[in-house]
């Protein structure tokens, strides 16, 4: 039944080869073909498995596998079916569009790396999967290239991963450098403090951009560039909680350094405060529920620092079901809202509770700076842009 677990990449494969050669299945096949796959993916997450499924040894130190603990088992046969019911509803949203094709090709190289992610028994197989994850949210939020703007906002997505990914690639050399193996099912933590605090800020590093916490969070509203089943399913379901992923499979470390599980706590309630001002402001329904996403991201980065593992992982899971569906149904909201509207004789008043706590003169500098979202974008291009010059500088010397 495990083979089963390989269907996601087969899929890949073969579409992949359909696209090169110039072959159309047909949207039906196609959304069928990715839907069918992914439905025995979860079967077979969900089926009695082995400890450990060894894929090979490449070098003495380097062994791939797959491993079924309950969080990564947990988690695949969430994404699984995520994946598998946005393959379906993306038949009739991707009608007759030009790039169908590639939306399942990228959509079925997401799902196998995101199972990949999930069940890896190493933290090398991990940072794989982790980067193709990235890669394929890149090209998802530019899927419409012929406009600039989903392009420009792929890239500075794509950069983010990329800077916060060091923190990954670094702990896991560390790891191997220091205990000699990355084994995720029995995790060996360094000997010596300052080694295993390091590990641990690293790893906090790398989930921060990939959940899109503060202050580098500023990729996840541009993100919804993208088609709105990529968005449901990458910044509503899955891609935002592969951080909190990251941090429930490394458990031991991250709880034996209490530096990290501050990190955890204050990063993750600032993210939460910042993106709930930041979110009451939007005039788009997507930019909205991205911000929303962040929140609940960040409420459950606390959760992992005061140390609710559980409790994050079902967070998590609740907030991948309710937010896929509420952006999934973002282009009806204002049908949704005329028959909210007719049934009650009115629309409802929300945050009305909030115009109370703040003075009228301090409610207009927070909405100004809730509109500007505090600078926190711009202050980053500047520090950004000062760091590549001087590197520019340094190198042309």
């Amino acid at each position: 039944m495990t083979i089963f677990l390989f269907g996601p990449a087969l899929v890949f494969v073969l579409l992949l080869v359909a696209w090169w050669f110039g072959f159309n299945p047909g949207e039906r096949w196609i959304s069928l073909l990715v839907a069918l796959a992914f439905s025995a993916a979860s079967l077979a997450c969900l089926w009695s498995a082995p400890p450990s499924l060894p894929l090979g040894q490449w070098y003495p130190d380097f062994e791939l596998g797959f491993g079924f603990d309950l969080v990564g088992v947990t988690f695949a046969t969430f994404a699984a079916c995520m994946v598998g019911l946005v393959g379906l509803f993306s038949a009739r949203y991707l009608h007759r569009e030009s790039g169908f094709l590639r939306f399942y090709l990228l959509l079925s190289l997401f799902g196998a790396a995101v199972i990949t992610v999930a069940l890896a028994a190493n933290l090398d197989l991990f940072f794989f999967g982790w980067e193709v994850v990235g890669l394929t949210s890149a090209l998802l939020i530019g899927f419409f290239a012929h406009r600039p703007g989903p392009a420009r906002h792929g890239l500075r997505a794509f950069i983010t991963y990329r800077i916060c990914d060091v923190g990954l690639l670094v702990a896991l050399l560390w790891l191997h450098h220091t205990t000699g193996t990355t084994d995720l099912l029995a995790l060996r933590l360094p000997t010596q403090p300052v080694d295993r605090e390091l590990v641990a800020m690293l790893l906090v590093l790398a989930a921060m951009g990939k959940s899109a916490q503060f202050p580098v969070g500023g990729w996840l509203p541009r993100a919804m560039e993208g088609p709105t089943p990529s968005s449901a399913i990458f910044y509503g379901a899955i891609s935002i909680h592969l951080g909190p992923l990251l941090l429930l499979r490394t458990a031991p470390l991250i709880e034996s350094c209490w530096p990290a599980r501050v990190a955890l706590v204050l990063v993750g309630a600032t993210t939460a405060l910042y993106a709930t001002v930041v979110g009451r402001v939007q005039p788009d329904v997507k930019n909205a529920l991205a911000y929303a996403a962040m929140t609940q991201s960040g409420l459950i980065f606390v959760e992992l620092g005061l140390g609710f593992g559980q409790l994050a992982l079902l967070h998590m899971l609740g907030h991948g079901l309710l937010r896929t569906l509420e952006i999934l149904r973002s282009p009806s909201l204002l049908h949704d809202y005329h028959e909210l509207e007719q049934a009650l004789g009115e629309l409802p008043t929300m945050g009305a509770h909030l115009a109370r706590i703040f003075p009228p003169a301090l409610q207009s500098r927070l909405y100004a700076l809730a509109l500007a979202r505090f600078y926190v974008d711009e202050g980053l291009d500047t520090a950004v842009t000062g760091w590549a010059r001087l590197a520019m500088g340094l190198d042309s010397l």
